[in-house]
């Protein structure tokens, strides 16, 4: 498959958005998706797995910051990791031509996981509990509001917001990886490091669904 028929096939599944008009960043993370997708492809490795894999990353971070300031290095990269897997996964179902509803139920339900098991990370690090429970309350109420809104008629993502998963991914490999760091050269640094990070999780998430709601509103109330 070409990257001008993955962009296509991209597009349909992600409400018309057109990869090649996104900003560099969000344009190259799609073509590194399409690359490694198209290798994976080729090795024949199913779409179902490379989430399995992805998911199991997931759930070791938690554990990984169990280890102290070392462990949460660790954690970033188990995070990062993730993300690849989560990328490929897509992109293994589009280049095989394996796209499925049920794939798309089991990839969602391996984000939210996953990314509860990132936020289970920061309240190992230190964080409230319920700082990092809120997290993830508005992260799911975001994909939830979502996922209704397309239920009830709207068209396409309606509005990419500042709370979507690449934020999510974002925030917590800079949070565990600074808290890290910041934690070998003073110890104790970690702790106020993870919370600043489960703080601009929330407050962006709050955002983003803030955003999400109004667009959804004017949509469907149009």
């Amino acid at each position: 498959m070409t990257w001008q028929e993955y962009a296509a096939a991209w597009s349909r599944l992600h409400g018309g958005f057109d990869p090649e008009s996104a900003a560099p960043v969000v344009r190259g993370w799609i073509r590194l998706a399409y690359r490694g997708g198209s290798l994976l492809g080729r090795w024949r490795v199913s779409p179902s797995t490379v989430t399995a894999c992805g998911l199991l990353l997931c759930l070791a971070v938690p554990f990984a910051a169990l280890l102290g300031r070392s462990g949460l290095l660790l954690g970033a990269l188990l995070v990062l990791l993730a993300g690849f897997a989560d990328a490929f996964d897509g992109a293994v179902a589009v280049v095989t031509g394996r796209t499925s509803r049920l794939g798309f139920v089991y990839d969602s339900v391996a984000d939210r996981l996953g990314e509860l098991a990132w936020l289970a990370a920061f309240w190992v690090a230190g964080v409230p509990g319920w700082l990092a429970a809120a997290g993830a309350a508005v992260s799911w109420l975001h994909e939830y509001v979502r996922a209704r809104a397309a239920a009830g008629g709207m068209d396409g993502l309606g509005i990419v917001t500042l709370g979507e998963r690449p934020t999510r991914v974002s925030v917590a490999i800079s949070g565990l990886l600074v808290g890290g760091v910041a934690g070998l050269v003073h110890p104790g640094w970690e702790t106020t490091v993870v919370l600043v990070a489960a703080i601009g999780w929330l407050a962006l998430g709050a955002i983003g669904l803030a955003q999400l709601v109004i667009a959804v509103r004017r949509e469907l109330s149009a």
